[in-house]
């Protein structure tokens, strides 16, 4: 199944969160037992040759490719597409204007402006058939915005309503530091929590996707029943240091 009919048929999917740019970091990801691998080139390492790169032992794994593309960078948005990924998350999307570009470079005419050379996309996904690609992707393809400001809380359904646009997902990070005026950076800010809640449920009432970046995975359950489905986790250090410290551990319990 693709992202998007595994989200519209109401699943919980786990992406993990890649900042390396390497394929073969990326490869090892994919073997993990989460549901999606996400590619970052807003803070992660990654850039349009990595992104081309890694997206083929995505989805040759069968599990789909997201990439989250630099600020204002819509341009890439349609080229990631074009290398495979099944949805795209923008960073900053804080006006009117920048959802509708955004989702004018992920939807093909009538909806959007997105320019036809899906060969990469089409080769990796073993689709031949032109027409049936054209007919598909406005819908498997998914154009996430992210919400981190309050000025893209404050007009939040406004963006949701956007023609193209499938869901939101908010940076809790950015979002705190927002919400306090600069004095905080607190993923887990209880304060803010209230707010996050009126997100999920606005992208809940527009029919659309609701996703979070999730640093304390004892959170998910609440952010569950705000009505985010998309949950992105950690990233390559995060896993390789917590699987070490696990292996580790269990190394030196055994020891009498």
């Amino acid at each position: 199944m693709t992202l998007a009919e595994r989200l519209n048929a109401g699943e919980t999917v786990f992406t993990a969160w890649s900042g390396i740019p390497d394929a073969l970091t990326i490869e090892a990801l994919t073997a993990a037992p989460v549901d999606a691998v996400t590619l970052d080139m807003q803070h992660g390492g990654h850039h349009e040759d990595s992104v081309l790169r890694g997206l083929m032992p995505i989805v040759a794994s069968g599990k789909p490719g997201l990439v989250r593309i630099p600020v204002g960078r819509f341009d890439m948005a349609s080229r990631a597409l074009d290398f495979g990924a099944e949805a795209i998350i923008a960073p900053m999307v804080n006006s009117i204007e920048d959802a509708r570009a955004f989702a004018a470079s992920m939807k093909y005419p009538p909806v959007g402006q997105r320019s036809w050379g899906a060969g990469f996309a089409m080769q990796r996904a073993q689709q031949p058939d032109s027409a049936r690609w054209l007919a598909e992707q406005n819908a498997q393809t998914l154009a996430f915005a992210m919400i981190e400001t309050r000025e893209a809380l404050a007009i939040v359904d406004d963006i949701l309503a956007v023609d193209g646009i499938d869901g939101v997902l908010v940076g809790p990070s950015d979002f705190s530091i927002a919400w306090t005026k600069g004095t905080v950076m607190d993923p887990a800010l209880e304060d803010m929590m209230e707010a996050v809640g009126q997100i999920g449920a606005s992208a809940k009432a527009a029919g659309k996707h609701a996703a979070i970046y999730v640093v304390d995975p004892k959170l998910v359950g609440r952010f569950v029943t705000m009505g985010y489905r998309l949950i992105a986790m950690g990233n390559e250090q995060r896993y390789m240091t917590m699987g070490a410290a696990s292996l580790l551990d269990a190394a030196r319990a055994s020891i009498k």
